[in-house]
Formats: structure tokens, sequence, C-alpha cells
């Protein structure tokens, strides 16, 4: 019997993007069959009435209790049914109709045990936000030099694996990256499963995320704080910041923010981390 896919969509006040997305889905050439499963996080927009709109698209309802990413994520696999998850989240648009097909590749072939996609800047996207993509995501030489990384927002794991090793459902942050890193596993990239996903976060939104961040890689890694080495990545991003903004002259008018922006995400990556030492004194 052949293999099938469930793919997994989460959602909260997406209604600029869900559209697009499920339409974009639905559209994939696929070498195998798939369902599509949302399950939405009490959306005051329009993406209630937008995943509503989709007679293929099988809603679950939201469970009770707070959100925590990894309890959604262990509740929506439970209630699929493909041998293949696909996660992706209701923003992040798929740019043609082979991003499917591309993404679960490597575990059709046996080459991985979990795939994750490139994920482009919007159109809209700030100039700097637009040099993070490219450095996260893009042909995948830098990230692959970095510590770890793994993200969820466009990815693929069998079904198996998820049930028998499931999401932590008490970290808040970067269950992703906890679930990816827990044991070895092999972790492949596809550059050519491509979607539209990226923020134009606010100095407060990226407070919010680094901190989160910073205190999740005390759970995940056991990172103690380090002031010094967390301005020296901020010091060298803006180096980095710099270069790019002098290549694309378009987007100079964020120079001036651009040290204020590192500064803000590795102090509160180190006040993450820092919070997270004192609490498991």
């Amino acid at each position: 019997m052949a293999e099938t896919v469930s793919v997994l969509v989460r959602s909260r006040n997406d209604g600029a993007f869900a559209e697009a997305t499920l339409r974009s889905i639905f559209e994939q050439e696929s070498p195998l069959p798939f369902e599509v499963v949302c399950c939405d996080d009490a959306s005051e927009d329009r993406t209630p009435e937008i995943l509503a709109s989709f007679p293929r698209v099988r809603l679950l309802p939201r469970p009770d209790g707070p959100y925590l990413p990894g309890r959604r994520l262990n509740y929506m696999v439970r209630h699929c049914t493909g041998d293949i998850v696909v996660f992706n989240n209701a923003d992040a648009i798929p740019q043609d109709r082979h991003w499917l097909e591309n993404l679960i590749r490597p575990l059709l072939n046996g080459t991985a045990d979990a795939v994750y996609g490139n994920q482009l800047p919007r159109p809209d996207a700030a100039y700097l936000v637009r040099k993070d993509n490219l450095r996260a995501f893009g042909d995948g030489r830098t990230a692959s030099q970095w510590r770890f990384f793994f993200s969820l927002a466009t990815s693929a794991v069998r079904r198996e694996d998820l049930l028998r090793r499931p999401f932590n459902e008490e970290i808040r942050y970067s269950e992703d990256v906890e679930w990816a890193h827990r044991e070895p596993i092999r972790i492949a990239y596809a550059a050519d499963a491509r979607v539209e996903h990226s923020h134009n976060y606010t100095l407060r939104d990226l407070k919010k995320r680094f901190y989160g961040e910073g205190y999740a890689d005390g759970q995940i890694f056991g990172d103690s704080p380090d002031f010094l080495r967390e301005m020296a990545s901020a010091g060298a991003e803006t180096l980095r910041d710099i270069v790019f903004l002098l290549k694309n002259p378009a987007g100079l008018a964020e120079l001036p923010l651009a040290p204020v922006r590192r500064f803000v995400q590795r102090y509160s990556h180190w006040k993450g981390v820092s919070d997270h030492a004192r609490d498991i004194r």
C-alpha cells in the first residue's frame, strides 16, 4: 500500500496569509496522496472563516488549556493519519507546486530522518530580515556551520518517529530544536522546498523571542550565561549588517537601528540563559 502524507497547519491570526497557503498546498503535484489537517488557536481575525472555506481541510477543535507548542503538535500528530507528517505554518506560503515533493524526498529515499525547507523573505520584509533569512536558509552553507539548526515552520518527519518520541510539552520556545536535538538523527535541508515566511519584528517582539530562545537554550544545551560572548556576537552581526546594507543601498535607512536590534537580541538571549541558570539552582 502506498504511503500517505498529513500536512499539519497551525494558525493564529494568520488571515493575511492562510488562504494563499492553503491554496498552494492543495495545488501541489505530490507523488503521494495527502490530507490537510488544521488547528486554529482562537484567532480573532478571519482565519477561522478562511480555514472553513476549504472543504478538503480537516479541522481539529482547539484543545482545552493554554497553548503550549509541543502539546499542540502532539495533539495534531495523534489525530492525523499519514505515514509522513509535514508541518507547515499557516503563514508559510509554498512558492511552487513541487514544494511538498521536494520536502519529503529525503524521507522517501531514506537519506534523512527529518527535513526542513527553505524560508524566503516576504516582499515587504525589512532588509535586515532578508539578510537573516538568507543566512539561516539560502544555500544552507552558513547554517551548516552553526552549533545546531532546525526549523519546524516547513518540515517533514515520519509519523512513527513522532509518536515514539513526541515533542516536549513543557518547553515554551524552540520545541523543534529540542525535539531534533534530543537524540542523534539525520537532518536534511531541502533548499528547493521553498515557502515565503518572514516577520518584521519590533524591538519588543525581538526582546520576547530572544529571551524565550535563550531560556530554551539553557534547557536544551545546558548553556551558561556569557555576557561578553553575547556582546561579541552582537558586534559581529552588526558588521555583517553594515556590509549587507552597503551592498543593498535601498536598505541603508535601516543602518542606524542595526546595532540596537542586535544588542536587544543578544542581551535578551543572555537574560533568558541567565534566568534559566538561576531557576535550576
